[in-house]
């Protein structure tokens, strides 16, 4: 029999806010696949658990690497224990090509929910949350990022990102260009931690609060747009198109959801971008 893959949340903030299974996870897997294993240490000392499985190291540079051990491991029916230095693993995390290589070889896949900065900063941003996405985290070249956010100028769900401290300010500039500056916004900081703040007002303020700096983890929270059509002019229509394309859409997907948004025929869409 096949093993099973466990994916485990962590505490974004105080580990008293551990799940109790975590705990029970952490010394009976088998195999345990840490983002960091010095983290992973003091998360293990701070719950009181001494882990019986091995320690191996599973982070972005060596997870295509380590991915086909990890397999392994659960095909040989070993329970192997996937977490992150914080919030649930594969969300803007490690994670996603270990879950598809067990879901392609029919090894169970469950996880042992709990804390969550996506969801978290919903909930507290006082923002509409009966519909939302996640965008985790924008592109670090200006040009990337003002092109992804234009393509999501027309989003009407509340949006969820990720971002750098130093980089804070920039995206909530490059937001307020894209969506407008009266756009309502959270920017919530240190969430769960001892210097937990959450910053609410329009994107143009929080801009200029930014100004000074930013500490520590942050997660940005948007509202999403008036059901109005998308901009129609050929350069909004071709950035949006281009941002659907590099979140993975294909080209013909993406320029029906642009004309879809804009309230364009189709063709119309197409021509500009073909003839660019």
């Amino acid at each position: 029999m096949t093993g099973v893959l466990v994916l485990a949340a962590t505490p974004i903030g105080r580990v008293s806010d551990a799940p109790p299974r975590l705990a029970e996870e952490l010394a009976g897997a088998d195999v345990i696949a840490a983002e960091d294993t010095r983290r992973l240490r003091r998360l293990t000392s701070d719950l009181d658990v001494v882990p019986t499985g091995r320690v191996v190291s599973y982070f972005e540079g060596n997870e295509a690497a380590r991915t086909p051990v990890l397999l392994e491991a659960l095909l040989a029916g070993e329970r192997v224990l996937l977490v992150t230095d914080a919030g649930m693993p594969s969300v803007s995390d490690p994670g996603y090509r270990l879950v598809a290589a067990a879901v392609e070889h029919d090894v169970l896949v469950t996880a042992v929910p709990g804390p969550s900065a996506v969801l978290t900063a919903l909930a507290v941003s006082g923002l509409p949350v009966d519909r939302f996405c996640f965008e985790g985290f924008l592109p670090r070249k200006a040009g990337e990022r003002s092109r992804r956010l234009a393509g999501l100028a027309g989003e009407q769900r509340t949006m969820v990102f990720f971002e750098a401290p130093h980089r804070t300010e920039a995206a909530l500039a490059a937001m307020a260009e894209a969506f407008g500056g009266d756009r309502a916004a959270a920017v919530c900081r240190e969430l769960t931690k001892t210097h937990e703040e959450v910053r609410r007002g329009p994107l143009a303020e929080l801009v200029a609060w930014a100004a000074d700096g930013v500490r520590g983890e942050v997660t940005v929270v948007v509202s999403g747009a008036e059901d109005v059509p998308l901009p129609t002019d050929p350069e909004s229509l071709r950035a949006a198109v281009a941002a659907h394309e590099e979140d993975g859409m294909s080209r013909k997907d993406a320029i029906a959801a642009v004309a879809r948004g804009a309230g364009v025929p189709r063709r119309e869409v197409y021509d500009l971008v073909h003839k660019s």
